[in-house]
């Protein structure tokens, strides 16, 4: 009964010398632990869930060294189009920092119902 004690307690310290066998037995239990507790525990570690473009914003490259805005036209209001650019630029503004906008177009669905808005814009 002694000598169980004095091996338990020579894992607990570890205190076996590299390549022997109670050495390998440890390593291999440390490694059975690291790849199979997964299954077994639940650590609760899953992604979270996040919804893209919670903005509204798709930003793409122009390819002319610039980028080109798509607004979700769900987020704005406005009718007329000064009120149209001012909005649009609020939203702009925070992601890009100061810019005026050169122009805009409305991307339409099948049935011409206004989806977004293309800005481009330029930086000053």
């Amino acid at each position: 009964m002694n000598s169980i004690w004095r091996t338990i307690r020579g894992y607990i310290l570890w205190s076996y010398e590299r390549g022997s066998l109670h050495y390998d037995v440890m390593v291999t239990l440390i490694l059975l632990f690291v790849f199979l507790s997964p299954y077994a525990i639940n650590f609760k570690d899953k992604p979270i869930t996040r919804v893209p473009h919670q903005t509204g914003v798709v930003i793409q490259p122009d390819g002319k060294g610039g980028f080109v805005y798509q607004i979700d036209a769900s987020v704005l209001s406005a009718k007329n189009d000064a009120a149209l650019r001012e909005e649009m630029l609020s939203i702009i503004e925070p992601i890009t920092g100061a810019a005026l906008i050169s122009r805009y177009e409305p991307v339409k669905d099948g049935f011409g119902k206004v989806q977004s808005y293309k800005v481009w814009v330029e930086k000053e």
